[in-house]
């Protein structure tokens, strides 16, 4: 890649990010669909099982799942560069929207119309996760695998009858993984 290739492509992943974030209010869940629309769907950078995999890594790891994810992007888009593009385009805006609300938060506390608001795009919020349930578990029920269906029905339920901590969720769920993929090898 060239160098005015690589300064175009950061720019690209630097605005994107910077737009994505400006414009996503949920939450990281949020933040992964738009980023799929964006990099998958619209730049094909990434394929939709590679997201898929970042976007569980980010869940699965330490810290906020849109940096995570963005850490995870960038890199994959561009590398260290791109991971660090990605990260600035990811927090800016919330430290910048945090910063304001501080200053102001005694105003926007007590705000009715601040409050009604907040209530309207939690309904949003609510839509734009189930799309990625839709988007995300459908990719697993097309493959028609019956083992992943059983992995993701006893996550669900572990999750929502159970409420078994989301974390041993997800490492219980990775081990299975671990464990069919060297269970595969051996047959081999």
């Amino acid at each position: 890649m060239g160098q005015n290739s690589k300064t175009k492509t950061l720019w690209q992943l630097f605005l994107s990010t910077l737009y994505i974030s400006s414009f996503t209010f949920g939450g990281g869940f949020v933040i992964i669909t738009f980023m799929k629309r964006k990099f998958v769907d619209e730049m094909h950078w990434i394929d939709e099982e590679e997201m898929l995999d970042l976007a569980a890594l980010a869940q699965s790891s330490p810290g906020a799942i849109a940096v995570n994810a963005a850490i995870l992007v960038g890199w994959r888009v561009a590398g260290f560069a791109g991971m660090v593009t990605a990260v600035l385009g990811t927090i800016l805006p919330p430290m910048l929207i945090l910063s304001v609300i501080s200053f102001f938060y005694q105003a926007f506390a007590t705000n009715r119309y601040v409050a009604l608001a907040l209530k309207g795009m939690q309904a949003g919020v609510v839509a734009v996760i189930l799309d990625v349930v839709w988007g995300l578990g459908g990719k697993v029920v097309k493959e028609r695998s019956l083992f992943l269906c059983i992995i993701m029905a006893a996550a669900f339920a572990a999750t929502v009858i159970f409420k078994v901590n989301v974390i041993l969720i997800i490492l219980l769920a990775a081990a299975v993984g671990v464990i069919r993929a060297l269970w595969g090898r051996k047959k081999s």
